[in-house]
């Protein structure tokens, strides 16, 4: 029977009676079906009496209605479902995206205990003002979780919330403006170890008793090779024999121990190789290549060798040590060495080239001071060096070269002659021709009241000459164009 955009209906089932014969039957009950807002075709059970399960069938077409108008919420019936409901196939969802169990339950882990601790039952008890002062409590005291690990928390409930917006479960997240707290204030970072320290924590291992169910050669073996691949403690406990080809000095991490998901062939030194060969000998491929104490202890192993080394382990100013640290010495030797950080990125194994640069790679003792002195010498010049004459910043000596050469040669033909014979005769001929000058200038003027015509020869001469005012000679209007020869002997 319809009704509306809904219908009414019993389901029919089949059963098989005492005589295994298949019979026909139909439920007791109503069942109504309809169409949600969202679009999709629900199902709901009704009532045993037809006209009260048209009446909800009625009800419910009313509702999808109005909230496709914007009257009533089109999620209420999701927000009905407990949170637990919820995880479960939020669980389901990141299992069938091909994501690792150990991944999926890691971020339900940190899910749980938020929701919990804030005593969140259905979506919307979910607020966000609780959950960051819920992540401020677990951070403070001795024994608190770090700041990136409250990252990590606030991290997987933004994942849930938006999955639960995407399968339009809710209209938006209530978590998403929440930020993350800044991991360096106040937070004691990782180090990596420098070259002399590793090699000092290899020797101490290497005369250390068994620690954690391991030799001093096994965590020399182990601590070397984790320094030169950067494997991880997961990728390291999971190689076996037949991980390591020594042929072609290479180690495979498979893909259901890295973190990427994705095998890794990583190349070995040569020496390094050879150390493997001996340390594996006797062993069956499919026998693990380390004995490793569980996750827990792996910071314990490495600090009580770095404790028989003479290595401060809690260094306030450098960081922390533990086993994760020979990741961090991986990255920064590798920089240290002038790797190419496309190639630095490809050993680590980083997504983001800056995870590589940045986090990983720290700089060792010596290196701002190596930079530093690399620098151009900017000390200033001697001062033998800066003799010079005047403002053109000639040296003592040097030949004068006018830029107007051209310019007083065509003007002043004596310019040339005189610069040729030498500064002693140029001043004793122009000391011959300012005597003749001036013998002249008496018996032509006299007492300024008249003047006698010149020949030809005292002309010429005598417009050429520095001591006349009124010329038309340019040479003379302008004395910066004597040659400096000239203007040093006119006075």
């Amino acid at each position: 029977m319809r009704c509306f955009m809904a219908s009414i209906f019993r389901q029919r089932y089949t059963v098989k009676d005492e005589s295994g014969k298949t019979i026909r039957k139909q439920s007791k009950s109503w069942y109504v079906d309809y169409k949600a807002a969202d679009g999709t075709r629900k199902r709901v059970k009704g009532f045993r009496d037809k006209a009260a399960t048209t009446q909800l069938a009625a009800k419910l077409e009313r509702e999808s209605e109005q909230a496709q108008v914007g009257i009533i919420d089109k999620y209420k019936n999701q927000q009905k479902e407990p949170l637990s409901k919820h995880l479960e196939d939020f669980r389901a969802s990141l299992l069938a995206k091909g994501n690792s169990k150990q991944y999926v339950e890691q971020t339900l882990a940190r899910i749980k205990p938020v929701f919990g601790g804030c005593k969140f039952v259905y979506w919307k008890h979910i607020d966000a003002s609780l959950i960051q002062k819920h992540l401020a409590d677990l951070r403070c005291g001795k024994d608190g979780i770090s700041a990136r690990t409250s990252n990590y928390y606030l991290a997987s409930i933004k994942q849930f919330c938006r999955w639960i917006v995407r399968n339009q479960r809710a209209s938006e997240s209530p978590v998403e403006y929440l930020s993350k707290v800044n991991v360096n204030k106040g937070q004691q970072v990782r180090q990596a170890l420098e070259p002399d320290e590793i090699r000092r924590l290899l020797e101490a291992a290497e005369a250390a008793p068994t620690r954690f169910d391991t030799t001093g050669h096994q965590r020399v073996v182990l601590y070397r090779l984790a320094v030169e691949t950067g494997l991880r403690a997961k990728e390291l406990r999971s190689l076996t024999v037949s991980s390591f080809d020594l042929e072609k000095c290479t180690v495979t991490a498979r893909a259901d121990n890295t973190k990427n998901s994705t095998e890794s062939i990583l190349p070995l030194r040569k020496d390094t190789a050879e150390l493997l060969r001996t340390f594996l000998s006797g062993k069956l491929p499919g026998a693990k290549a380390f004995a490793m104490p569980c996750k827990y202890r792996m910071a314990d192993m490495i600090r009580a060798d770095c404790k028989d080394a003479g290595i401060d382990c809690e260094d306030s100013r450098q960081g922390k040590i533990d086993f994760h640290s020979l990741r961090h010495t991986t990255g920064s030797l590798l920089a240290a060495s002038g790797v190419h950080p496309k190639v630095a990125q490809s050993i680590m194994r980083h997504s983001d080239i800056n995870l590589a640069m940045s986090r990983y790679t720290h700089i060792f003792r010596g290196q701002e001071s190596e930079a530093v002195a690399k620098l151009p010498d900017l000390s200033l010049p001697s001062k033998q060096s800066q003799k010079a004459t005047g403002t053109d910043d000639l040296k003592v000596g040097g030949a004068y070269k006018p830029a107007y050469k051209k310019l007083a040669k065509n003007a002043y033909a004596d310019s040339d002659s005189m610069s040729s014979i030498g500064p002693a005769r140029a001043r004793e001929r122009l000391d011959t021709r300012r005597d003749g000058a001036d013998s002249k200038s008496l018996q032509m003027s006299g007492l300024c009241t008249e003047r006698e015509p010149m020949s030809a020869n005292d002309t010429s001469r005598e417009r050429n000459t520095p001591g006349r005012i009124r010329t038309c000679d340019l040479r003379i209007r302008n004395p910066l164009l004597y040659p400096t020869e000239l203007r040093a002997l006119q006075f």
